[in-house]
């Protein structure tokens, strides 16, 4: 899921948002430090996480997995 980390760094920086931001963005359905472990690699991402983080990026989850460019 290496992919998967880099893509969600990129995307939470693209829009300028801190983790704690970005978990505060989605209504701390998801918490800091579970985007936190993501984007280090250390955890991988339930599906209701992956639904609700393709849905607030407009991104598909085949995107955020690396399976689409």
């Amino acid at each position: 899921m290496e992919v998967f980390a880099k893509r969600l760094k990129e995307l939470r920086e693209e829009l300028g948002l801190s983790q704690h931001d970005l978990a505060r963005e989605l209504g701390n359905q998801i918490s800091y430090s579970a985007v936190c472990l993501w984007e280090q690699g250390k955890r991988v991402p339930k599906l209701d996480a992956l639904l609700l983080l393709a849905n607030y990026f407009k991104v598909s989850i085949d995107y955020l997995a690396g399976r689409e460019d």
